[in-house]
């Protein structure tokens, strides 16, 4: 076991874990942060998708004792009122159904348009490529990350 100050969605929460400990089971089982979800557990399916420093990674296979200083958002953290551009638009354009992979659907997508505030189809199409949708909602996670990316480039615009 190892102590670690991990920097969780703008708080430094202290654990005590195997250092091999998966960062998925670290924020679920000991920081009571539940909405990162398992799917596949060999970060094949993006279910479990977090931001580390801004990129949308699988905590699945990420071991804490790799995470060092970098910060982790998690979908908790992407927006105190969840009124995340993306969140928005998923509501908008009914995404979920089942809404198992939603979680790591929307952390995909807010880390593309953080990156890229004006994504092609064929970008949305490769940044989302690691995430299955059991229930095939795939035209319209495309749809509401084009209604996300138009408001936060009307946003961006304002600054």
């Amino acid at each position: 076991m190892a102590t670690y100050n991990l920097k969780i969605n703008g708080k430094v929460k202290q654990v005590n874990v195997d250092p091999s400990t998966p960062m998925l089971w670290v924020l679920r089982d000991h920081l009571d942060l539940p909405g990162t979800k398992y799917g596949c557990g060999i970060a094949q399916c993006g279910a479990c998708k977090v931001h580390l420093n801004g990129v949308a990674v699988p905590s699945c296979q990420l071991p804490v004792s790799a995470v060092g200083n970098q910060a982790i958002t998690t979908i908790e953290g992407l927006s105190a009122k969840g009124d995340h551009p993306v969140q928005k638009a998923w509501l908008e354009h009914d995404v979920a159904q089942c809404g198992y992979c939603q979680a790591g659907q929307i952390m995909t997508a807010a880390a593309l348009l953080k990156e890229n505030a004006k994504p092609t189809d064929a970008d949305i199409d490769a940044a989302m490529s690691g995430n299955i949708c059991r229930c095939g909602t795939y035209l319209r996670i495309k749809e509401a990350i084009k209604s996300a990316a138009k408001e936060v480039s009307m946003s961006s615009t304002r600054k």
